[in-house]
């Protein structure tokens, strides 16, 4: 309902900037830019054709330019900085947290990023290095650098006073964090207990020591898989020596759990997950095609498989009718498992102690459902075509397609991440290949043998 809701808003916003450029209001175009917040904004950008994109960016007021650019999709982003001259986007950069410095910094193509770097003064430019020291996709690249510390020898009194000095805390703060001299983490008292502890009281008295901390290189997944497991809203971000380097909050998890959800989504189509949606033909008909050529080529090996036995399509048409069935029902069957062991694998589920028993378990299903339909369908064809031997056929055929996909679609994942390749990206096409191949092989391989 929320979201039916803030649809309905965005989309009468953009009808109302849509008919004020339309008409040139530009001062009211530019009103109403200034009334929303960014995120409204980066919505109503993506949700424009390029060309009113480029007409509303150029109205948004430059001091709003970084807040925007931090909400934006990889895609629509990227198609605006290039668009945007150095000097200009290091004055949008200029405020931006460290995590999404890294981010914008990291998608953008190389002589642009070159041209960014070479435009920032050397304090800056030192903060974006280190910001894309680290690699993507670890705790690293999406934490920040923006952390209170404590020593454990001040009193809290000593640090209820810095902090109203201060004047205002990091977003998110729910924890500061202990170190020593050396800033290795000693420790880290909850903002709750300070507020509510002895003003004499030493920090290292209402601390905790065995605190959980995650290393700078943990891959992003199982960062979120932490805060999930333990319902974290913050954790202190350490480097090899045990020293803080910063902290991850909820926030930025949300976005890799968001970001992962999309990734899986679009790769099932063979899509970039941040792929804009308003972009331009040409580009958008490049990036479809890879993965149509790729689709070509197998579709091209399954109807070799099929010109093997061309002998027998032409003599006994109705294998040409029937042979579509078994494939069909291979494909449906592992995707199923293909789709539950990839879930698996991104909740930490499936590990290598477990593997082989998941393994087990899919073959005894596909052997039970290849059963299951195996008699069904052996029973339609038989009364349909009344042929008890081609039911038979088809019986067999469509048992062993429904192993062969249990198999394959347990296995695939596993192979794929140990060689690198990210299973939900060419998971299916290769599980479709062999459920193809497998299904047409066995059903026009056995009929070949006793019907021709």
């Amino acid at each position: 309902m929320a979201e039916a809701l803030v649809s309905k808003y965005v989309q009468t916003q953009l009808r109302a900037l849509n008919a004020a450029l339309t008409n040139g209001q530009f001062v009211s175009v530019r009103k109403l830019l200034l009334e929303l917040p960014p995120s409204d904004v980066a919505h109503i950008l993506e949700s424009s054709p390029s060309r009113t994109r480029d007409e509303l960016w150029e109205l948004i007021d430059s001091d709003f330019h970084g807040d925007i650019l931090e909400e934006l999709s990889d895609d629509v982003r990227n198609g605006i900085i290039t668009k945007m001259l150095p000097a200009n986007v290091v004055d949008a950069l200029e405020e931006m947290d460290t995590d999404d410095l890294a981010e914008t910094l990291s998608s953008l193509p190389e002589p642009v990023l070159a041209d960014i770097l070479d435009s920032m003064d050397a304090q800056d430019r030192l903060r974006a290095e280190q910001a894309l020291s680290y690699g993507e996709e670890t705790a690293g690249f999406i934490m920040n650098t923006d952390t209170i510390t404590l020593r454990p020898d001040v009193t809290v009194d000593v640090v209820l006073r810095y902090i109203r000095l201060k004047g205002e805390l990091p977003e998110n703060t729910d924890t500061f964090y202990v170190v020593n001299r050396t800033d290795n983490l000693v420790g880290i008292v909850p903002v709750a207990r300070l507020l509510t502890a002895e003003t004499d009281n030493k920090v290292s008295e209402v601390m905790d020591e065995e605190s959980e901390a995650i290393p700078v290189n943990m891959p992003d997944d199982e960062v979120a898989s932490l805060f999930e497991r333990y319902n974290w809203l913050s954790a202190p971000v350490v480097d090899e020596n045990n020293r803080l380097v910063g902290r991850i909050t909820i926030d930025d998890v949300v976005d890799i759990i968001r970001e992962d959800a999309e990734h899986s989504m679009m790769s099932m189509a063979g899509l970039d997950d941040d792929e804009d949606t308003f972009a331009p033909v040409m580009q958008s008909t490049k990036r479809r095609s890879v993965w149509l050529a790729v689709n070509l080529v197998t579709a091209l090996m399954a109807a070799m498989v099929s010109d093997l036995f061309e002998a027998a399509l032409s003599q006994l048409a109705v294998l040409a009718i029937l042979n579509t069935i078994v494939p069909s029902m291979g494909g449906v069957a592992g995707n199923q498992t293909l789709t539950l062991v990839i879930r698996g694998m991104a909740l930490g589920h499936v590990n290598a102690s477990n593997s082989r028993w998941l393994i087990s378990k899919e073959i005894a299903i596909g052997f039970l459902n290849g059963a299951i339909w195996a008699i069904l369908i052996a029973s339609v064809i038989a009364l349909w075509k009344q042929d008890y031997m081609l039911g038979i056929i088809i019986a067999f055929a469509m048992m062993i397609n429904m192993i062969a996909a249990a198999l394959a679609g347990a296995t695939l994942p596993m192979i794929m991440k140990r060689l690198k390749i990210d299973p939900a990206l060419a998971g299916s096409v290769i599980l479709t290949t062999i459920t193809d191949v497998v299904g047409i092989f066995a059903f026009l391989g056995t009929a070949t043998l006793f019907l021709i």
